[in-house]
């Protein structure tokens, strides 16, 4: 039976993909939709509540929420994957190279991810954003780098143990350069757990995303972005409560499917907690 099939026949790993599936078509397909401009203004719309004309109400200037909303799923969705996709691809390159060929090399390597360790990963995420300057690009550099040592740690555990094994030592004997090793025998033999990481390091890079729209270091307006229309929305609560419900259960949601997901894959890529499903 296929990872996926397998996947699938877990209900709520099945939730979290269908939520996920639909945050992402709608994304993909927010420019066709028939929605309002996400950034055209309506003076005379201002704080409408939820109604047939915008089904989500309207902000402080006007602009639909829906609208805004699914938007805005893209610059969280973009800034999430590409985040955590360039930690593990950077991570798990360091990861294994000093897992793979140890000394000197595991020492620096591990010893840098202590220093990034010792740092709380928001507060770190902050002093980079702060630094680089506000902006989509920025935020998923700092997000990236706070997640580099989680993947490096994650890649070298399971190569400390993979590269003494006995197909890998008759890798070596006939010849095979170290590359070859590495790329077509370690690397296959240790993504199960990186895959995992990759899917449960999402939903916490959605959250630091949005911390840091809220705080005026993502997305800066009048683009949509989830984070800034939280902070817009809980400055009015009491006029307008759909400004900051509703981003609010945007984020709840798409951090639930990102988990769910997750708990799905590492019981299905597991052995062990497949072999007891």
């Amino acid at each position: 039976m296929t990872t996926f099939k397998l996947l699938m026949r877990d209900k709520l790993a099945a939730v979290g993909f269908v939520v996920l599936a639909v945050y992402v078509m709608l994304a993909l397909l927010a420019p066709s939709l028939p929605l309002h401009d996400p950034l055209e203004m309506h003076p005379q719309e201002i704080l409408k509540p939820p109604s047939r004309d915008y089904l989500l109400g309207t902000d402080s200037h006007g602009r639909d929420v829906l609208s805004r909303l699914i938007f805005g799923a893209r610059v969280s969705l973009l800034v999430s994957v590409t985040s955590v996709m360039g930690a593990a691809v950077v991570g798990t390159f360091f990861g294994v190279i000093s897992g793979y060929f140890g000394g000197m090399l595991d020492n620096i390597v591990m010893r840098i991810a202590d220093v990034l360790f010792g740092f709380p990963g928001l507060l770190l995420a902050l002093a980079m954003a702060a630094a680089l300057g506000p902006s989509s690009r920025n935020v998923s550099i700092a997000i990236a780098v706070i997640y580099l040592p989680i993947f490096a740690r994650v890649a070298r555990a399971p190569v400390l143990s993979v590269k003494e094994e006995e197909f890998i030592l008759a890798t070596r004997c006939i010849g095979a350069r170290q590359n070859r090793i590495i790329l077509l025998h370690i690397l296959p033999n240790i993504m199960a757990p990186i895959v995992v990481q990759a899917s449960l390091s999402l939903s916490k890079a959605m959250i630091t995303e949005a911390s840091l729209s809220f705080l005026g270091l993502g997305t800066q307006p009048p683009a949509p972005s989830w984070g800034s229309m939280l902070d817009q929305g809980r400055r009015l609560m009491e006029l307008a409560w759909w400004m900051a419900i509703f981003p609010g259960l945007a984020i709840m949601l798409a951090v639930l499917g990102f988990n769910l997901l997750g708990d799905g894959l590492r019981d299905v890529l597991d052995p062990q907690l497949r072999h007891l499903a």
